[in-house]
């Protein structure tokens, strides 16, 4: 587990998952690859296989050791969701967020059928409210996952609109309860247009939906800064994280 990270979404990664398969445009400079790709083949690195799944149970335990209350990106390096990743893995992974409720977990997924139909099977209600759960949309192609999002028993669902590739259109955003928008980074990030943010702030706002916008991206991800019509936009889910700041002050 890195026990800080530099998104500004969240305070910490944890990856008892690392590596994944490409599966759509959104993917194509995908972060996590071009840098575990940089260390294949070197012995005894946590990466000498490169971006090739890798199941790491030696790192299912980490959160319960943490005591101190955060907010864990789970697979920052991965796909829990993949399909190569076994049901029986996916539960050990749940079991400790479940046990670990002292954090906030957040998840997210291009494989948003596997996931919905995974907590059908594991809730009879909805999954706990410290576990959020989301899907990545890169453009008006990825919006189905949105829809499947929403018919997955879940306490609190989100968006990571980013990279954001093309403008993402009319969007119901119904038992959504927070979106992050941001441009690519590295060095081929794709440019993203202005109005294809905007559309989706306006969008949050008139369905009052709390907007988070990451960056406009570049060489770096902080090139651009983050901005949006004179003003950062950090807004957060209030109930979800009025409680995990209530956590950190006891």
């Amino acid at each position: 587990m890195a026990q800080t990270s530099s998104i500004e979404w969240t305070d910490a990664t944890w990856n008892p998952v690392t590596g994944c398969t490409k599966i759509t445009s959104g993917c194509d400079n995908c972060y996590a690859a071009r840098f575990a790709e940089r260390w294949r083949g070197i012995p005894g690195h946590a990466f000498e296989k490169g971006f090739d799944l890798v199941l790491r149970p030696e790192r299912l335990k980490q959160p319960l050791e943490w005591r101190r209350s955060k907010m864990i990106f789970v697979n920052s390096m991965s796909d829990l969701f993949h399909k190569d990743v076994p049901t029986e893995f996916i539960d050990r992974v749940f079991d400790t967020m479940e046990a670990a409720d002292w954090h906030v977990f957040q998840i997210l997924t291009k494989r948003s059928s596997l996931m919905r139909d995974y907590l059908k099977s594991r809730y009879s209600g909805r999954s706990p409210d410290h576990i959020w759960l989301g899907v990545s949309v890169e453009d008006a192609k990825a919006k189905g996952r949105i829809q499947q999002l929403q018919q997955a028993p879940i306490g609190v669902r989100f968006l990571s609109i980013e990279p954001l590739l093309g403008a993402v259109g009319p969007m119901n955003l119904d038992g959504i309860h927070w979106v992050i928008a941001g441009g690519e980074s590295g060095p081929k990030a794709r440019p993203m247009e202005i109005e294809w943010v905007r559309e989706i702030r306006d969008q949050c706002q008139a369905q009052n939906v709390p907007f988070f916008f990451k960056q406009w991206g570049g060489f770096r991800p902080k090139s651009g800064g983050r901005d949006l019509d004179g003003r950062e936009w950090s807004e957060w889910p209030i109930q979800a994280h009025e409680g995990i700041l209530a956590k950190r002050a006891a």
